[in-house]
């Protein structure tokens, strides 16, 4: 391949990947006013999604957020009827958060449709580009986690 088809492909690549993440911004926008939350408890609610329950010190991990923010963001999803608080059955001391089936629904509803019609979407490609786009995708947030502990480490400085 010439140097000028790979810039050329380079440059799609990227735009594309702009285009997307522009996309997925606007959408968990739309979706978080749709569920009346702001977009740092969409997070939240995606990691307990992704979890049966978690503790406050994994959302904090999670989130880049403190004590007293998730605690207060706990609290809304909580009043909203999103989120449950439960005794740690192996750590009285702990307590554990846990998704509502009201807010499984509601996020269903909005994200579900990522599933199914994404599902139907890789139908067009083969094994070997599946694993090919799997791969470059796995590197590229890997990419942006490097990117967002420097970006952590920047703003911890005094």
């Amino acid at each position: 391949m010439s140097n000028e088809t790979w810039d050329v492909l380079r440059r799609a690549v990227a735009e594309e990947m702009e285009a997307m993440q522009s996309a997925v911004d606007a959408y968990d926008e739309a979706a978080a006013k749709l569920l009346g939350v702001n977009r740092t408890d969409l997070r939240c609610l995606e990691l307990l999604n992704q979890h049966e329950d978690l503790t406050h010190s994994r959302l904090m991990a999670g989130l880049g957020l403190t004590t007293g923010s998730v605690t207060a963001m706990v609290d809304r999803l909580e009043r909203l009827g999103y989120v449950t608080r439960r005794p740690d059955p192996t750590d009285r001391r702990k307590i554990l958060l846990q998704l509502t089936d009201i807010a499984r629904q509601k996020t269903w509803e909005l994200y579900g449709p990522f599933v199914t019609e994404g599902e139907a979407l890789m139908r067009d490609y083969t094994t070997a580009d599946l694993e090919l786009l799997a791969g470059f995708l796995r590197r590229s947030r890997q990419l942006y986690e490097q990117q967002l502990e420097r970006a952590r480490r920047t703003r911890d400085r005094p």
